[in-house]
């Protein structure tokens, strides 16, 4: 099937056949030509004006050569004094932080192996490490971008959707500080983005892990759960998954990514 010449498209090669024969150029075309240059040069500033906002949004500094890695901190170990003092920075950043960056690696290079050796007796320990590691770096790494020297205010859009979320500023910090002051054991307190409504949750994670990754974008899934599969295959939740594999939307997986991708680039 030919493909319809559009009008700027047919513009464009009458204007290279009347340069081919009378040497001509064609005034509109070099017009909008640089119409497209300066457009294109407004956007490259806009995205360098826009580049460190991005960097924070996507946790620049985790990721390096390959491999998770320790980022820097964005201030100075005893910027954030007398709220936190600068030894306890040094240590949970240091020594804390380094660890879950270090696990995480490790528990990468031994699923690699696990791989390549078709051997997967250890899976469960090695999917308990990784998430463990994984969500411990994802999560310390947003902690230290959560606080800034003298503290911030809450304005502009965060402010009305925390208007729209909670009924107020005030009532949404209120819960977030109850929320994270009563979570059981060693834990988080988190206030998130829920897409599904475009609205502000708190939560509580009690267990960082939770055998997850926090900030992944779920591309597919399988309820394991009993009542998912009992009726017909009892007790024999692998027959199950084997089941489900030869079902699984990969399409709509792929989708997915596209979307979570996309939505990565518009940070």
């Amino acid at each position: 099937m030919s493909k319809r010449m559009t009008r700027r498209e047919a513009i464009a090669m009458s204007g290279l056949a009347a340069a081919a024969t009378a040497g001509t150029v064609l005034t509109a075309t070099a017009a909008d030509n640089r119409k497209n240059d300066m457009k294109e040069n407004d956007m490259k500033e806009n995205m360098k004006m826009m580049a460190p906002e991005k960097d924070l949004a996507m946790l620049g500094g985790t990721w390096a050569d390959g491999k998770y890695a320790l980022p820097a901190l964005p201030y100075a170990c005893d910027a954030l004094e007398p709220a936190y003092d600068k030894r306890t920075v040094e240590i949970h950043h240091d020594k804390h932080h380094a660890g879950y960056v270090k696990g995480l690696n490790a528990a990468l290079a031994k699923l690699e192996e696990a791989r390549k050796a078709g051997k997967f007796e250890d899976i469960k320990a090695l999917s308990r490490d990784l998430a463990f590691n994984g969500s411990g770096h994802v999560l310390h790494s947003i902690f230290w971008h959560s606080m800034t020297p003298g503290g911030g205010k809450c304005e502009g859009d965060l402010e009305k959707v925390m208007v729209e979320s909670f009924g107020g500023v005030q009532a949404g910090m209120e819960q977030f500080a109850a929320a994270t002051g009563a979570v059981e054991g060693s834990g988080w307190g988190v206030l998130a983005w829920e897409p599904v409504a475009d609205r502000l949750l708190v939560l509580q994670a009690e267990k960082h892990q939770n055998l997850t990754v926090w900030g992944v974008v779920p591309l597919l899934v399988c309820d394991v759960w009993e009542h998912a599969y009992y009726l017909k295959y009892a007790n024999m939740r692998g027959d199950w998954v084997k089941a489900f594999m030869t079902i699984a939307n990969w399409p709509f997986a792929a989708a997915r990514l596209a979307a979570a991708r996309k939505m990565c680039r518009m940070m």
